[in-house]
């Protein structure tokens, strides 16, 4: 397609129109759909192993977690370090990772302890990953398309979420969790060969170090954030509403057999309702362009969330929860793209990257604590009431955010 017929997209087609973006965000929608059919693949493999919904949630948590130690300081090193070489580091850890646990499953010599502890090597690569690749993104575009491009690179992993579901399921189906392993550990390696093709503004690729040790650094984005008037709430409202929701993503598989009777492909759909959601509520938000009313929008759709999730569990006709699920991803998509839109143009550029390792963590740590938490006390009281009272808990934070709108917006939607 043309610079000209992309711009026909408005600001979507502003972000696409410059060659870095293009390459930066086709190599994110590659690696992305890799990870997807990953995600799914090992979710299955734990529960075909166990058949419990606590050490499916604890194959999550296990991905996710290594976030709390890591995204901070990973923060600090993606500033002061080569951002593409950093990027390019963990992104190949992750490929090998993949190809582990594909060798180890075919070898029939892979135990729920080996998956466990090699989704940790996953989870702490992908630590280092996030705030290095997203601290590129004002390198790839000027800064009026920055909005539009944080809305395009969401809007990659929602595409992935979806394509890579529609993979997953009917290739774990036919020819089981090995190829579809593989085919992870093909997409990373394939992303990472594409990285020293970006010509990314020395600034912006390089983090300039402040002199002190990486420790004081970490401290010092976890201060500069937290003294936010804008930028701290924020982080702390999606925090609490990713523990309270995100679980339900995070463990799909026992809601899929327990409350539906569906196996792999009940899995595969339900994901796929998820992306297709998330996928048309990026187009509209990165069509939309703006920053103004973004903090409304943000806690607004945190609340639509909460209430499409309490539909999705209290429902046992399957239609149904294929639309919640659409819905769920919809609002999931709209709050997340936003809040990082926000983040990136509230932060200064010298904590960018610290500042992102947050909004990793939060988008990493926060599930895996509420997935592993959801499953614990699905195998004591089921799967429904235990949602049901985080989506409640959730609507609380949702009325906390409400009450501190005023400030936020006063301090995010103005632009730097």
């Amino acid at each position: 397609m043309t610079i000209r017929g992309l711009a026909a997209f408005g600001a979507l087609g502003r972000a696409l129109s410059h060659r870095d973006a293009r390459l930066f965000f086709g190599a994110s929608l590659t690696s992305w759909t890799g990870l997807w059919v990953h995600q799914i693949a090992v979710a299955w493999l734990a529960w075909e192993l166990t058949k419990s919904a606590f050490w499916v949630g604890m194959v999550a948590f296990c991905d996710l977690a290594p976030a709390v130690i890591f995204s901070p300081i990973a923060g600090a090193v993606a500033d002061r370090m080569d951002r593409v070489k950093l990027t390019m580091a963990s992104q190949a850890t992750i490929a090998l990772e993949a190809a582990a646990i594909g060798a180890l499953l075919a070898t029939g010599n892979l135990s729920i302890g080996l998956l466990l502890a090699l989704e940790m090597v996953k989870g702490t690569a992908s630590s280092f990953a996030q705030p290095a690749r997203q601290s590129l993104m004002p390198g790839l575009v000027p800064r009026a398309d920055l909005p539009a491009a944080v809305a395009c690179n969401s809007l990659c992993y929602n595409v992935a979420r979806f394509i890579g579901p529609a993979i997953a399921g009917p290739l774990i189906a036919v020819a089981g969790v090995v190829p579809a392993v593989f085919l992870n550990s093909l997409a990373y390696l394939a992303a990472t060969l594409t990285m020293p093709n970006l010509r990314v503004d020395a600034a912006q690729r390089r983090g300039v170090p402040s002199g002190s040790g990486v420790l004081a650094d970490t401290i010092a984005g976890f201060r500069y954030a937290g003294r936010h008037s804008g930028i701290g709430p924020l982080l702390a409202f999606a925090a609490v509403a990713a523990v309270l929701m995100r679980g339900v993503q995070e463990i799909l598989p026992p809601f899929v057999e327990r409350l539906f009777a569906r196996g792999a492909d009940g899995m595969a759909m339900l994901t796929a309702c998820i992306g297709i959601g998330a996928l048309f509520a990026g187009l509209w938000v990165a069509g939309r362009g703006k920053l103004e009313g973004a903090v409304t929008l943000a806690i607004a759709a945190a609340a639509c969330q909460a209430l499409f999730t309490i539909g999705f569990v209290s429902t046992s006709l399957f239609p149904f929860a294929l639309v919640c699920a659409a819905l769920m991803g919809a609002s999931a998509s709209v709050h997340g793209i936003l809040v990082q839109t926000l983040v990136q143009n509230a932060a200064d550029a010298s904590m960018r990257g610290r500042v992102l390792s947050l909004w990793g963590m939060i988008t990493r740590a926060c599930p895996a604590s509420g997935a592993l938490a959801l499953g614990t006390a699905g195998e004591v009281f089921g799967l429904r009431w235990p949602t049901v009272a985080a989506m409640l808990a959730a609507l609380l934070a949702v009325a906390w955010g409400w009450q501190r709108k005023p400030a936020m917006v006063a301090s995010l939607e103005t632009r730097n």
